[in-house]
């Protein structure tokens, strides 16, 4: 996934398509609001994943020209969202980027941003309610979804899987979650599915990981909803059961996840993991930032294919603009596109 060259921020702008997707001036006559300081706030900073977009933000802020106030984190706290909005308000944000975690929690923060009239862009996570002036992130329907397809043919439409499930609280988690178990109760009825709720958290993981394969040593899948904590402890307790074999081994335990970090593709390359969704850390703070900077300035979107080869979908509170996040194998590891195989 190459980064867009600035030089084309008119273009980006228009977002005209066939579709209809378009970029306006406020309605109502409006004037566009005076360009000013954007608040950011990182959800954590214990997963890879996490780390690799910390690290895009900056380089997109400088090349989008977007005056960035230093940026928090909430280390996976609402709590700690709400209180570093409330500073960021403080001291005088024109727009906000936070990735709330527990998707519910974070309504009131949002009803009392547009009471202000600061414009929210949520990356990663969509608000249950609450407005927001766009989502940035992909569609993680089709990532359990996509999952369930490669496990369902690896295993032949019999056996068991464990789902690593994130946490529930969040609309990633459940997405992810009831997209992989409606998927195979349709095209793989024969498949049992063992769901377990780690909470994001890796220690959690390799703990219920552990009891299934103690109670079902037969369990030939698992589907990790995020690589960025699931996939070292994942790895650790197929090490210690002596399942960390090749694929073409028969004790292979066939390992789907989601992310797209570099660790991901060693492990594919290694033949440890067999497959990954690849989230776009990079065009999550490419857009993110892009959005902030748009909102500030008056403009607003239409549902409808952009020209970054995405899709913006309308939501009850809001719109989401849904990036491309391609399943990334054996066969397209070394695609030097892919984000996980740019980072240093």
């Amino acid at each position: 996934m190459k980064f867009v060259p600035v030089a084309a921020g008119a273009a980006l702008l228009a977002l005209v398509t066939a579709c209809g997707s378009t970029s306006t001036p406020a309605a109502g006559g409006d004037k566009p609001a005076e360009a000013g300081k954007v608040g950011i706030d990182h959800p954590r900073a214990d997963s890879d994943f996490w780390n690799s977009y910390i690290k895009y933000v900056p380089q997109m802020a400088t090349e989008l020209k977007v005056d960035l106030m230093p940026a928090t984190n909430s280390q996976n706290d609402v709590a700690k969202l709400v209180s570093n909005v409330q500073t960021m308000i403080g001291q005088g944000a024109k727009a906000i980027v936070m990735a709330p975690q527990d998707t519910a929690a974070i309504a009131g923060t949002l009803t009392q941003l547009e009471s202000k009239k600061i414009p929210v862009v949520s990356v990663d996570t969509r608000p249950d309610t609450g407005k927001v002036y766009m989502v940035v992130r992909a569609d993680n329907r089709a990532y359990g979804t996509k999952a369930c397809e490669f496990l369902g043919e690896k295993l032949g439409g019999k056996g068991k899987v464990v789902q690593l499930m994130g946490a529930l609280s969040s609309v990633n988690g459940r997405d992810r979650a009831e997209a992989f178990r409606e998927c195979m109760k349709t095209k793989f009825p024969e498949i049992t599915v063992f769901d377990e709720a780690t909470e994001w958290d890796g220690g959690k993981a390799a703990s219920m990981l552990q009891t299934r394969l103690a109670q079902n040593p037969d369990i030939k899948g698992i589907y990790m909803h995020a690589g960025g904590v699931h996939l070292a402890p994942t790895l650790q307790v197929l090490k210690a059961k002596n399942l960390l074999v090749k694929p073409e081994d028969p004790k292979h335990v066939f390992v789907v996840s989601n992310d797209g970090i570099p660790q991901e593709f060693d492990a594919i390359r290694k033949g440890e993991i067999d497959a990954t969704v690849s989230q776009p850390a990079d065009l999550y703070a490419k857009y993110a930032l892009f959005y902030a900077k748009a909102a500030m300035e008056g403009k607003t979107f239409q549902p409808g294919k952009t020209d970054h080869d995405s899709t913006i979908i309308q939501l009850p509170n809001g719109l989401e603009d849904q990036l491309p996040a391609p399943l990334v194998t054996k066969d397209n590891v070394d695609d030097k596109n892919l984000w996980g195989n740019q980072v240093s």
